[in-house]
């Protein structure tokens, strides 16, 4: 694999400690992380908990990036800002977090191993994913089959995702 930049993208994801606070530090170290360029980001989602319910909602979002960082080097980088801004691994699945950071797509490519899975396996089954990516990539496809994102979330009617508008 090169060294050449390469657009990936990003879920963002909080229910804990300030969410939107949470995700807008998030998105500027993804901007500072090295070799890398942040291209744009969604507005912010707001949507029900998967998994456990019992707990506050969620704000998503997605970020575009340009990066010549590799992707387990990528992943690295993510996890390591999710730690510096409170994430505990470990704890219960689905659970509540001041900020979840997945690699949702890496330049078309299809990756399997035991630490990352690109495109991110549940990436086509939830709106609040689908719905930021469609916002700043409409015309993207998700290997292998090419899976076009607009046409899956027309399906998702049943997963109400709003979007959090701010005061101007």
């Amino acid at each position: 694999m090169s060294d050449r930049p390469t657009t990936v993208y990003v879920g963002l994801g909080s229910n804990r400690l300030n969410p939107v606070r949470q995700m807008s530090h998030a998105l500027t170290a993804l901007g500072q992380l090295p070799r890398t360029r942040l291209r744009a980001v969604s507005a912010y989602y707001v949507s029900a908990p998967v998994g456990c319910r019992a707990q506050a909602p969620f704000v998503n979002a997605v970020a575009a990036l340009e990066t010549a960082l590799r992707p387990m080097t990528l992943l690295r980088a993510l996890q390591r800002i999710e730690r510096q801004q409170g994430r505990r691994r470990g704890r219960k699945r689905w659970g509540p977090r001041p900020l979840d950071l997945d690699l949702l797509l890496y330049a078309g490519q299809r990756i399997r191993t035991v630490r990352l899975q690109v495109p991110h396996p549940r990436l086509l089954q939830r709106a609040f994913v689908l719905r930021p990516l469609c916002e700043i990539a409409p015309g993207i496809g998700v290997p292998p089959h090419r899976a076009r994102l607009r046409a899956r979330l027309r399906r998702m009617g049943s997963q109400p995702v709003r979007r959090l508008d701010f005061p101007e």
